[in-house]
């Protein structure tokens, strides 16, 4: 099996792949490549739907290149425990925040979220952060107040009394009821509308059908959250064997 980095050619017959709707794992076995490469390839450049050859092989040169200028404040730490492979610790890491990305997250608060989540600890302090992530204290904030109002992440003080930043087993229950508050809201708005322009009128109709398929949603999220939560966050019997 070939390694090293994809050349242009393979690129290009990723692309011609995708045209087809071949999946992932067909295009890989064409170019005799791990599956992971080419869903870490397509991911990073747009996704399957927006990716380019050239856009991505010229992207994949620009890295290169910010990865041979750059010259670091200090030094990242790379996860080393367990056994870890520091390269795909580090490969994985881009793959999870492009996911995050193409879900929508913004890419500093998608950084963010990649290096709590993949901590042993599912904490760290913004100074952590900002020498993990090579940015400024500033961005670290800014990320963190997003992250926080979309009850992604909660703060704590450590012995310390430093501020940490927290991930836990709970945290996408209450992101989902966040989420849940968010729709219950425009049902709301959608109503208030329908009393102002009209029970009777197409456009009032419009915003009452908006509610109700809102409300729908919303009531779905919560029980799916609370079923959920139920499930894998349930103690095991202890009298069970």
């Amino acid at each position: 099996m070939p390694g090293g980095r994809l050349t242009q050619q393979e690129r290009r017959q990723i692309a011609l792949g995708l045209a087809e709707g071949l999946a992932y794992a067909e295009i890989a076995r064409s170019l005799d490549r791990p599956t992971s490469t080419i869903t870490r390839e397509v991911m990073r450049n747009g996704g399957p739907t927006a990716y380019r050859a050239d856009l991505a092989h010229h992207a994949t040169e620009r890295r290169a290149r910010r990865r041979r200028q750059a010259t670091p404040r200090g030094p990242r730490v790379v996860p080393t425990a367990h056994g870890r492979d520091p390269e795909a610790v580090r490969e994985y890491e881009d793959l999870f925040t492009t996911v995050l990305i193409q879900a929508g997250t913004p890419k500093m608060m998608a950084r963010v979220m990649t290096c709590l989540y993949t901590t042993d600890e599912g904490s760290l302090t913004a100074a952590e952060l900002v020498q993990r992530l090579n940015v400024s204290p500033a961005s670290i904030s800014k990320a963190i107040a997003f992250l926080e109002g979309q009850g992604l992440v909660r703060r704590e003080r450590d012995e310390r009394r430093r501020e940490r930043y927290v991930v836990d087993d709970d945290v996408w229950y209450q992101s989902m009821m966040a989420s849940a508050r968010g729709t219950t809201a425009m049902a709301e708005a959608a109503r208030r509308g329908v009393g102002v322009l009209g029970a009777t009128t197409p456009a009032g109709a419009r915003l009452e059908n908006i509610a109700r398929f809102v409300d729908f949603v919303s009531e779905s999220i919560v029980r799916a959250a609370e079923q959920a939560r139920a499930i894998l966050h349930a103690k095991p019997d202890a009298g069970s064997e």
